[in-house]
């Protein structure tokens, strides 16, 4: 076990100078793992190596987008492991009623499939995404298609940005923290107005107003 995450840091620091220790089909095992760990910059320093001819395009893509799915499927089921109602203590603070959650979580087995495209595009809200879709017991079939063509847009674009992009990567990988900011913050606006559209539809909005 140590041996391989031995193997595994070592792969990670060569690929941070733009070298690929040689360990043949694990190179691309490797890139997944790290993909599900580290995130975006994996994707485009596979890309950029495969750019110097260290590793093959293709497969770089292929790894990613499975690293990425392999952490989504982790973290919806997580929150499937849970229950909603573990979140009844906190009604308050969340300014919530049990019979609005209920409602919510309607909303969220019509709506996963798109909440979730938008989240794998924002990449931000992507783990409180999965784990609310777990949690509201959504089943895969709803939205994995979805997710599957959102990820093949994300991973896509990174791969084509780090294969062009390579005397560039460094303001490319600044410039992408400001593109997930943007897809952040769209997807925040379009999370409020779901839900504030949700909550309407629940009669919490006509509560407020006769409490007061």
């Amino acid at each position: 076990m140590n041996v391989m995450v031995n193997v595994i840091q070592t792969f990670w620091q060569n690929l941070q100078v733009g070298v690929v220790t040689q360990v043949g089909s694990w190179n691309y095992l490797i890139i997944a793992v790290l993909v599900a760990i580290e995130g975006p910059i994996v994707t485009l320093l596979g890309a950029s190596a495969s750019a110097s001819g260290y590793l093959k395009t293709g497969l770089v893509l292929a790894s990613a987008a499975c690293g990425n799915l392999t952490a989504d499927m982790v973290w919806y089921r997580l929150g499937y492991a849970g229950k909603m109602e573990w979140l009844l203590p906190y009604q308050r603070w969340l300014g919530i009623k049990p019979r609005q959650m209920s409602h919510l979580e309607d909303e969220m087995h019509r709506h996963a499939a798109k909440i979730l495209f938008f989240a794998k595009l924002s990449s931000g809200f992507m783990i409180p995404s999965l784990l609310a879709a777990g949690m509201a017991k959504v089943p895969l079939k709803k939205w994995l298609p979805t997710l599957l063509m959102g990820e093949m847009i994300w991973t896509g674009a990174l791969v084509f940005i780090g294969y062009h992009g390579t005397k560039m990567l460094t303001s490319i990988s600044r410039g992408i923290e400001y593109v997930l900011l943007g897809a952040s913050i769209v997807f925040l606006l379009v999370m409020v107005h779901f839900i504030r559209k949700a909550l309407k539809a629940s009669g919490a909005f006509e509560d407020v107003s006769d409490e007061q």
